[in-house]
């Protein structure tokens, strides 16, 4: 190995090469950051970046405008030689030490909003709780991922519509390269363009579709019987990707963990029409049009073998956890996060926050599991000093 060289040592025409494969707000504001000379090498942003809120049409009827919202979930951890920069790698630290999850909606009209990121609710907090500011140099924030929705200029989400996705949303895109997918009205697959003047319908003939996901910068689609299509945009086919999971649980979602795609497959109690065993698991299989009411009891996991083609069936998830939020899924690496358990799903049930551990197949709500029940809300005391004395 030869002699270290610092940062401030490379070639100044390295600079900007550098910043331009910084593809995360936080990380070009970090780089920015560190010193007169590295915030002149390269701008905050493509100077025709997305702007949030954008107005769109709505899917449903596209002579009303509804505001396309951003919300990005964080990994904010404490300065330290031994903390993780990577959410997907595992460590040992302690729990005073490990990381907190937070999920911000951030917008150049309205105030920075802290939501729960399985529910969505905004998180109300009492001045003294909270830092008004977070210096980045204090802290390590690593982003997780990003989420869209479709909301009223009431603030209220757009009725009838399940999943949005933006792509790409880099610091270094330009807007009007932009697509959105949206899944809407119990199954129909919208696409647009940033600045079209309404939807087009991806497959007329099936409104089946149940969840969309960005997958190494590919756009893939599930339907309710669990195949996976790929969405070649440039002529907006339809590709089967997977067989069909043949799988009887009401609700589908699509989870990226460790560079693979999974399926996560929800069971509801409401009404049993008949039980079945299934992938040696027991379950009942239901049938209701009223989501809001049913409860859920199980999940079954599959993971995509994409060289084969096949399904795998996951009976552990090792120390990854799955998160099942409002309008995003995503994995972490348990030992990363204070409160976290390994191989456990975290949903949201009607109104509770739960969690489902696939060790026993038990379910427990988080506000009566102490290791679990401050998981979002209070901060850490390393980010609230104030809250001892509060």
């Amino acid at each position: 190995m030869g002699d270290r060289v610092e940062w401030s040592d490379l070639p100044k025409e390295l600079w900007p090469t550098i910043g331009k494969h910084l593809n995360t707000r936080i990380d070009v504001l970090r780089f920015r950051s560190a010193c007169q000379l590295w915030r002149s090498s390269i701008p905050p942003s493509h100077p025709n970046c997305p702007c949030f809120p954008i107005k769109i049409p709505y899917p449903i009827e596209s002579l009303i405008d509804v505001n396309l919202t951003q919300t990005t979930v964080y990994l904010i951890e404490p300065p330290g030689d031994n903390c993780s920069t990577n959410p997907s790698t595992s460590s040992s630290s302690s729990s005073s030490s490990k990381g907190w999850l937070i999920k911000v909606q951030e917008s150049n009209s309205a105030p920075m909003r802290v939501l729960n990121p399985l529910s969505n609710s905004v998180i109300r907090y009492p001045p003294d709780i909270f830092p008004k500011m977070l210096n980045l140099l204090d802290y390590r924030i690593v982003q997780v991922c990003k989420s869209y929705s479709l909301k009223y200029s009431t603030g209220f989400p757009a009725a009838g519509v399940k999943k949005v996705l933006f792509f790409p949303h880099s610091s270094w895109t330009n807007v009007e390269d932009c697509m959105i997918f949206s899944i809407y009205q119990e199954g129909k697959l919208g696409f647009m363009k940033y600045g079209a003047e309404k939807w087009t319908l991806v497959d007329d003939k099936n409104f089946c579709y149940v969840d969309v996901i960005v997958h190494k910068e590919q756009f893939y689609v599930v339907d309710r019987s669990g195949t996976i299509f790929w969405i070649d945009v440039s002529s907006l086919k339809l590709i089967q990707f997977s067989p069909p999971l043949c799988g009887v649980g009401d609700q589908k979602h699509l989870v990226e963990s460790c560079g693979d795609l999974y399926v996560v497959d929800k069971y509801f109690d409401k009404d049993p029409i008949r039980s079945m065993q299934h992938h040696d698991v027991n379950v009942d299989y239901y049938r209701d049009d009223n989501r809001d009411a049913r409860e859920v009891v199980g999940f079954v996991i599959y993971k995509l073998d994409e060289e084969w083609g096949t399904w795998i069936n996951v009976k552990n998830l090792g120390d990854r956890a799955f998160i099942l939020g409002y309008d995003c899924s995503f994995s972490v690496s348990a030992s990363e996060f204070a409160g976290f358990q390994r191989n456990c799903v975290y949903f949201s049930d009607r109104f509770d926050g739960r969690v489902y551990k696939l060790e026993d197949r038990s379910i427990i709500t988080l506000k009566f599991y102490p290791k679990c029940s401050n998981l979002f809300w209070p901060p850490p005391t390393w980010i609230r000093p104030k809250l001892d004395s509060f």
